[in-house]
């Protein structure tokens, strides 16, 4: 049977259950002979699709070369930057969200957190003589009025100086 198409490559099944792919030739008085087969037309876009790179049975390639992409390159793609979210625990006291269930009417539970409560808050530093805007949690400014900020901050280990 001679297959020749025009603009397409031609799949065909043999009775062998083998898969083989033959290009159109360049021109039309030349035509490829294929022995005891069916031929189905098939275009190399819808090749593309499917995703099929080499024939599992046969070992050849399924689409034209000239549409095969190049393999990725083995250089890895740069992550990308998050941006720096402020995490929810207080600096002074050490203060971070607790797991807790959510019990429903049912009994049903869920796990749910329990966030700090956090606050920006402005507080006047005696030694800098400035104030300083800080993210602290309620306990935190409790202990901060009953202590003073200095003592407070010595404690967690942290340098007023920097804010």
């Amino acid at each position: 049977m001679a297959v020749a198409m025009a603009g397409h490559s031609t799949l065909c099944f043999a009775r062998t259950n083998h898969y083989s792919v033959t290009s159109p030739p360049l021109s039309s008085a030349s035509k490829l002979r294929v022995s005891t087969a069916v031929s189905v037309p098939v275009s190399t876009s819808s090749m593309r699709v499917l995703g099929f790179g080499r024939s599992q049975l046969v070992g050849l390639p399924l689409i034209n070369t000239a549409v095969v992409t190049s393999p990725p390159s083995l250089v890895r793609p740069t992550p990308r930057v998050l941006p720096v979210v402020a995490r929810r625990v207080c600096p002074f006291t050490g203060k971070k969200a607790n797991k807790a269930n959510k019990v429903s009417f049912s009994n049903h539970k869920t796990k749910k957190l329990q966030f700090v409560n956090l606050q920006y808050k402005r507080v006047w530093w005696e030694a800098g003589k400035r104030y300083l805007k800080l993210r602290l949690s309620t306990k935190a400014l409790k202990t901060i009025e009953k202590n003073g900020l200095d003592a407070v901050a010595k404690k967690a280990g942290i340098d007023l100086r920097k804010k």
